[in-house]
């Protein structure tokens, strides 16, 4: 891994391959390492590069009283200090909404937005009382053991049809979260809210769903897809919110597939 200094934060990040720039940004509970599959398939065409979020991996801890601005302007500092040019933001789950925190304060930074299992912030995609449901679920869990409550994700991450070896990969990764990053995160993001920023989105945007997705259902894809102006909605049939690990093959397609597009507009 490659370590880069951005705001007084070791970043720590992953790159393979050389071409357009492409930039992966992992969910909640999770690191680079989630992206084994698109650093190896896409790096043929890409220069793809995956971060460890601040708190996350081998990244270090942010500041407790990280806010959600705070992320997308760290993020915006990776990307002008390793990215060249204008890079393609691949943001999965969580990672979406750092990816939608970076559009509302740097909008000209990105070539396109690819928003993978992606909500518009919890609080602009769920009920009131869901948001709270997951805000204290998560809160109540960093003081847990991983092997307490990961496997409970599992199945809201993938289908029952899932590799296992696949589900196992994941859970490892997960279970090496950090409580003190984590909570940081949770603070900074369980309550944002970007449906004021859907509708200002410029770039072409990629929407892409699991058929089966019990986190984000497809009425929050259709909302999302509503809301982004020209976007382009994909469900990849037979996979949950983890659709990157459970059908890579179908995904790393629609990833090539979209991007193709761009470079031949």
């Amino acid at each position: 891994m490659d370590t880069v200094e951005v705001a007084g934060l070791r970043i720590r990040y992953r790159r393979a391959g050389e071409g357009p720039p492409l930039v992966l940004l992992h969910g909640a509970y999770e690191d680079s390492r989630i992206w084994r599959r698109q650093l190896d398939a896409l790096s043929d065409r890409f220069a793809v590069f995956a971060w460890d979020a601040p708190g996350c991996g081998s990244s270090d801890h942010p500041p407790a009283d990280l806010t959600a601005k705070d992320l997308g302007d760290a993020l915006a500092g990776f990307l002008r200090e390793v990215v060249p040019g204008r890079p393609h933001i691949l943001g999965f789950s969580m990672g979406s909404g750092i990816a939608l925190e970076l559009y509302r304060n740097h909008p000209s930074v990105p070539a396109s937005l690819l928003l993978v299992s992606a909500y518009a912030g919890w609080a602009g995609s769920l009920p009131p009382e869901e948001v709270e449901r997951r805000y204290a679920q998560i809160l109540a869990e960093l003081e847990q053991p991983p092997e307490r409550f990961i496997p409970a994700w599992l199945p809201t991450l993938f289908t029952s049809r899932a590799a296992p070896a696949v589900v196992e990969e994941a859970s490892a990764i997960m279970a090496d979260f950090h409580p003190a990053g984590m909570r940081a995160l949770l603070n900074a993001s369980a309550r944002a809210d970007y449906r004021d920023v859907l509708p200002a989105i410029a770039v072409p945007t990629l929407l892409l769903y699991g058929a089966e997705d019990v986190r984000a259902p497809l009425s929050v894809a259709r909302e999302m897809h509503r809301q982004i102006p020209g976007s382009e909605l994909v469900i990849i049939p037979d996979a949950g919110h983890m659709a990157a690990l459970e059908a890579p093959e179908d995904f790393n397609a629609e990833v090539r597939r979209f991007l193709a597009g761009l470079s031949e507009a």
